[in-house]
């Protein structure tokens, strides 16, 4: 009888385990630190997240894989390849980047944001966001999304006495709480048709279902898609987005905005391209309808915000949000169709870290405009250029990246690796109303860059940038700047296979 007993590589498994860890320690360090000194909470947490981020350097040098079957070594529950260290990296360099906003906020918030719940909050769904690239059976893929998903609801609410904060932290719990139990029950499906909750199994055993169970597996991959599809913000399971970014502290609204999607895409493509590999005809035309349908009903809903509404600014970059994950579900749905899947699959990791770096940053100018004019409409970044020439001029390019125009140069060569991929995999059509989309988010895109630059109303007055705000600014800025004049370096993940 083989021994049950198996070594873990804790090397593998030290990113999101040490993001768990600090958490831990920031939340018990709080019963013991003044109130005159919970900032360094703050300080401890984007120390713990940088660490993390630095783990994944001693992983390059090839794949691991831990808690794996005695007797199958290739049917593992944890595996950190290559296209798991890209989507942990995206995903600890957004949450440290959502940690420094916070560390503003958190101050400015003035008592009303409990600061050890805070940011053992972030840290603990940072931790799930980063063990779900590489999980590799439905188990632990559903529990790494809860993990990731279930503080984000509490940060959502976590404002004192705000009832806009409340509703929204309600209507994303509810709708993803709902979303979570249709996707369970699309994995016991699979689970009783196959008999392995592992990825590699599941793609071999689910071709070989008997045909009065075929009906049943085929029930359960929809179902599985759909828990993950509500995770990436695609129609029609957005409604939660424009009210929850809203009521939202602004750094976990930016922290969602990349964050909660990467961790949806990625189990997207962990369940389509490596479980149900052999189910492409039915994912591969729904994800395919899924883009077209979020891609343009994102970008009309960006595109009918008024200037003067009350975070009119914040729902814009919300909808945009919405049409970006549109996007990025092109490619995913191309890999159905095409030769080369996993060079599908790269376009949409490229383009997943093109939009986490200019995403971020326009939160983060967001989040600086915030402190003078806490309404955040459009109407307030009139003038920005004369209050703030830096902030004007990096915001800009953050948007322009977005619309994918020069000197945005990453954003546009992420676009054209996205109509690469469904060019190459025969779906004309998508390809037209991607460019329709591209068109119209051009219009939003432009008309805000274009109030950056217009004279002011009144006396333009000064912003003052706190140290960590400028931080996360530059930091977006010079990864922003440095893409878009080496494009190669994100651009090679679509060239390469990542599994």
């Amino acid at each position: 009888m083989s021994s049950l007993v198996q070594s873990v590589d804790w090397l593998a498994i030290a990113p999101p385990t040490l993001a768990a860890v600090v958490g831990l320690v920031v939340l018990v360090a709080d019963l013991f630190v003044g109130e005159a000194r919970k900032a360094v909470l703050g300080w401890i947490s984007v120390a713990g997240l940088a660490a993390s981020a630095l783990l994944l350097l001693p992983l390059l040098d090839g794949d691991r894989a831990t808690f794996c079957l005695t007797g199958d070594a290739d049917a593992c529950s944890y595996v950190a390849d290559r296209f798991t260290l890209v989507i942990q990296l995206l995903v600890l360099g957004g949450a440290l980047l959502a940690a420094l906003l916070s560390v503003t906020a958190l101050k400015d918030a003035d008592k009303e944001l409990p600061e050890g719940e805070y940011w053992f909050l972030l840290l603990s769904s940072a931790a799930g966001a980063a063990l779900l690239p590489a999980s590799r059976d439905l188990a632990t893929l559903i529990v790494a999304l809860e993990v990731a998903s279930l503080p984000a609801f509490a940060l959502v609410g976590i404002r004192r006495g705000d009832r806009k904060s409340s509703e929204a932290a309600l209507k994303f719990f509810l709708s993803s709480v709902t979303a979570t139990a249709v996707s369970l029950m699309g994995v016991s499906f699979v689970y009783a048709t196959t008999g392995t909750l592992h990825l590699t199994r599941i793609a071999d055993r689910i071709q070989h279902v008997d045909g009065q169970f075929h009906t049943l597996a085929q029930t359960g991959v929809v179902l599985t898609l759909v828990g993950f599809a509500f995770k990436t913000a695609a129609v029609p399971f957005h409604f939660w987005v424009p009210d929850t970014y809203v009521g939202a502290p602004l750094p976990i609204a930016a922290y969602l905005s990349v964050v909660g999607k990467a961790v949806g895409f990625t189990g997207l493509i962990l369940v389509t391209v490596i479980a149900f590999p052999s189910y492409a005809d039915v994912w591969g035309p729904a994800l395919a309808a899924l883009a077209a349908l979020t891609m343009t009903v994102g970008n009309v809903g960006a595109l009918r915000q008024r200037s003067t509404r009350a975070y009119s600014a914040v729902r814009l970059l919300a909808w945009s949000s919405v049409g970006q994950a549109g996007y990025l579900l092109v490619p995913i749905a191309s890999a159905a169709y095409s030769k080369d899947p996993q060079k599908a699959i790269g376009s949409t990791v490229a383009y997943a870290l093109m939009y986490a770096a200019v995403n971020l940053g326009a939160f983060a100018v967001a989040a600086l405009v915030a402190r003078t004019s806490p309404l955040n409409r459009i109407s307030d970044y009139r003038g920005l250029y004369a209050r703030n020439p830096l902030a004007a001029l990096v915001l800009g390019f953050f948007l322009l990246c977005l619309a994918g125009l020069p000197p945005g140069i990453i954003g546009l060569f992420a676009k054209v690796t996205v109509f690469s991929a469904v060019v190459d995999a025969g779906l004309g059509w998508l390809a037209v109303v991607m460019a329709v989309n591209v068109v119209i988010a051009l219009f939003y895109y432009l008309q805000w860059t274009t109030l950056l630059f217009r004279a002011p109303e009144g006396e333009p007055g000064t912003h003052r940038v706190p140290a960590p705000i400028t931080a996360a600014i530059a930091l977006t800025a010079v990864l922003g700047i440095a893409l878009s004049g080496a494009p190669q370096l994100v651009l090679r993940f679509s060239e390469t296979g990542l599994f």
